[in-house]
């Protein structure tokens, strides 16, 4: 993941990185679409039936993003841009093997870096 991989070379330059509380203005309608891209990763993952063994974790952090996606397009608020990038590393981590996943899971990702563009 670039996303993660810039966060950590900032940490390691001394660069001010984002702390967990800090907040960006969302990209207008990026919640609406993070949510559906959210949404059909949840859809195919439900319909994915092999065992996968952190099928929970990506369960709830997929559940994370989307009232996280819903809160910001509902209010027109700022987001928390650590959780949302928390919550895609985990599902990135328990999914990202899952060949048959990796088109919606890909769309989940291109949805959280318009909703969350790096600077």
């Amino acid at each position: 993941m670039v996303g993660e991989t810039q966060v950590l070379d900032d940490d390691r330059s001394g660069a001010a990185a984002r702390t967990a509380g800090d907040a960006v203005p969302r990209t207008p309608a990026a919640g609406a679409r993070l949510a559906s891209a959210v949404a059909r990763l949840e859809a195919e993952l439900a319909a994915y039936r092999s065992r996968l063994p952190d099928r929970a974790v990506a369960e709830d952090e997929l559940g994370a993003l989307r009232r996280l996606a819903l809160a910001a397009e509902a209010s027109h608020s700022l987001i928390d841009t650590e959780r949302v990038r928390r919550s895609l590393l985990l599902v990135v981590a328990a999914l990202g093997s899952v060949s048959a996943l990796a088109e919606p899971l890909a769309a989940v990702r291109d949805a959280v870096e318009v909703l969350v563009p790096l600077e």
